[in-house]
């Protein structure tokens, strides 16, 4: 039975969306439950599992030197290259081992209240379908190689492990200030598009929409196009981001203890009433409380981006 959302959450049971906040409008099929989680995982067939290998031989043609090495020693803890699609429940026994987490199949995307519960319970959500070959370089929504290839091998990290669950835990405070968007916008320029700065001048990619696609994993360390901007939790939650394209703006942390502290010891009752409903910053802004690492031309942005055949330079 699901409860409302209240200041004292009971995180094993799944919260009532309140009807005044504002989430996307998912229609859930009918053969999951109010959990989202499907009866069982896909049986891939041989051409889906060879899909799954030729991305991840393309991935790891990139990555080393660019992705954290987090990343890449999750990546080997886990074996996620032994062949084809990982078997769920096998992954789940040894990321238990490691973190407490696990991963299960939903159908879809999945509202936001559901999503935040899995993670509040250390449960990572992964799409239960693989891209076809027609869709090889680029899908909207995110499949099977976005979330577990992308997501997944950071949950072999302790303090990362742990960011992830408390992120869950912020989403159903984040509902009652009706500020999704802006917990969003963290999640985007953290989870999904972060960056570490490993070393000096070495900065790599820890975000799962960077390091599952060849194009974005190169630009966000490299190219001169992007700003490159030390994390400033309250300066990312009120910035735009970009869905369909690559990032005009990229955030950095200097480890994943900074994160956590930047977050975790974050006072949200205070920030999320002192929000606005939208964001204040574009995508591409600098401001002056920024730390810069790299002031971006942002030559790919005023060309046009991906619809204009503009190079990621």
């Amino acid at each position: 039975m699901a409860t409302a959302i209240t200041d004292d959450q009971d995180y094993t049971i799944l919260p009532d969306l309140p009807e005044d906040v504002f989430t996307a409008p998912l229609k859930k099929p009918e053969h999951v439950g109010d959990d989202w989680l499907e009866p069982a995982q896909t049986r891939y067939s041989s051409e889906e599992d060879a899909i799954w290998d030729d991305l991840f031989e393309r991935q790891m043609g990139v990555l080393p030197g660019r992705a954290a090495t987090a990343f890449m020693e999750g990546l080997e803890k886990l074996d996620l290259g032994r062949g084809g699609v990982p078997e769920f429940g096998k992954m789940s026994e040894e990321l238990d081992a490691l973190t407490g987490w696990s991963v299960v199949p939903v159908p879809m995307l999945i509202p936001d209240h559901v999503f935040f519960w899995h993670l509040a319970n250390r449960r990572f959500p992964a799409g239960n379908f693989i891209r076809t070959r027609e869709t090889f370089d680029y899908i909207q929504e995110p499949d099977v190689f976005h979330d577990v290839f992308g997501h997944v091998p950071m949950l072999t990290d302790p303090v990362f492990a742990d960011y992830m669950q408390e992120y869950g835990r912020a989403g159903w405070k984040a509902m009652r200030y009706n500020r999704l968007k802006a917990l969003g916008a963290l999640y985007w320029y953290t989870v999904e598009f972060g960056l570490i700065e490993e070393a000096p001048d070495d900065i790599r990619a820890y975000g799962a929409g960077i390091l599952s696609g060849p194009t974005e994993v190169v630009f966000a360390t490299e190219a001169q196009s992007p700003n490159r901007i030390m994390l400033n939790v309250d300066r990312v939650m009120r910035t735009d981001y970009v869905i369909s394209d690559l990032q005009p703006t990229y955030f950095v942390i200097e480890s994943f203890e900074d994160l956590y502290r930047q977050t975790v010891e974050r006072d949200f009752d205070r920030l999320y009433s002192n929000l606005a409903p939208a964001f204040t910053y574009a995508n591409s802004a600098v401001i002056d409380v920024d730390y810069v690492l790299n002031r971006g031309t942002q030559e790919y942005l005023l060309r046009g981006g991906r619809g204009s055949g503009a190079k990621p330079v």
